[in-house]
């Protein structure tokens, strides 16, 4: 799932249960190694959790709100609210624990 400026109200801060959000860019080196990561799991989760990815470049507005200043960076949102913010390239297994511990 992608999330965008125009979508993330409804997706995210509105969203009873738990969303992990991506935020990338296209020319972001550790980012392409960390979207393969994230595509796995959202194929593993799916149904229990929503998750997607954000375009810094594209979703400034929303990037500029939650910090984000190096990327890849990873915040996990529980009933809309941020809980847990992970910067840089992360393994698949240390985002399956996090998940885990907010489902």
């Amino acid at each position: 799932m992608e999330f965008t400026d125009q979508n993330f109200q409804e997706e995210v801060a509105n969203n009873k249960g738990v969303v992990l959000v991506d935020f990338y860019a296209e020319w972001c080196g550790p980012c392409q190694v960390q979207g393969p990561i994230v595509e796995e799991l959202e194929k593993e989760y799916a149904g229990k959790i929503k998750i997607g990815k954000l375009d810094v470049d594209a979703a400034q507005e929303t990037a500029s709100a939650f910090q984000v200043m190096s990327i890849p960076t990873l915040i996990l949102f529980k009933d809309g609210n941020p809980v847990e913010r992970l910067t840089g390239l992360q393994q698949k297994n240390t985002l399956t624990e996090k998940i885990n511990s907010l489902l």
